[in-house]
């Protein structure tokens, strides 16, 4: 897993606040529920559904997940990126990564290696050039409760997940 110092440079690259915690990627279900204390039905349905590709799944964090990786003390976000360079990366050091966009804090993702280049300067050491971006951010799923709660929209829309959920869904949506 990653250690608590990459964690840091990360922060510190992106001019990220401490208490916006750094999702990770995996390379396959089985590793999400490595890093969970558990997966709810609901999010095995999400995450069948889904991935690889862009959905972020909020969960409780399993005890061998580190506090500097939990969110509130008790959550963790996973995904399983579609490209094929960050899943040869996790499969090849054979853990989880950090996985958050190349861009400062609340400043609009980049698309392309030369805008990671222009926004990030030497806060990094290295940019790896996989090819320019094609979509948004993910969608960021919260199924730690009961109903799972998205809290960010993304390349999947809502409409998505809630006809994935089926009859699991309230019939009010926001």
């Amino acid at each position: 897993m990653t250690s608590p110092e990459a964690v840091e440079r990360v922060f510190l690259a992106k001019s990220r606040p401490r208490n916006m915690s750094l999702p990770l990627l995996t390379a396959s279900v089985a590793q999400i529920e490595e890093l969970a204390a558990y997966m709810p039905p609901l999010a095995r349905l999400l995450a069948d559904t889904f991935l690889p590709g862009a959905l972020t799944l909020i969960l409780p964090a399993s005890r061998s997940v580190p506090d500097y990786m939990r969110a509130a003390g008790d959550t963790i976000a996973l995904r399983i990126p579609a490209h094929p360079v960050p899943l040869a990366l996790i499969e090849g050091i054979g853990s989880a990564l950090v996985g958050t966009s190349a861009n400062l804090s609340g400043r609009p993702n980049p698309l392309t290696a030369e805008e990671v280049r222009f926004q990030l300067g030497d806060r990094v050491a290295v940019v790896i050039d996989g090819g320019p971006c094609t979509g948004r951010e993910s969608t960021i799923v919260d199924v730690t409760g009961g109903m799972p709660v998205i809290v960010r929209e993304g390349a999947i829309p809502k409409e998505a997940i809630w006809k994935a959920c089926g009859e699991t869904m309230p019939e009010r949506r926001s």
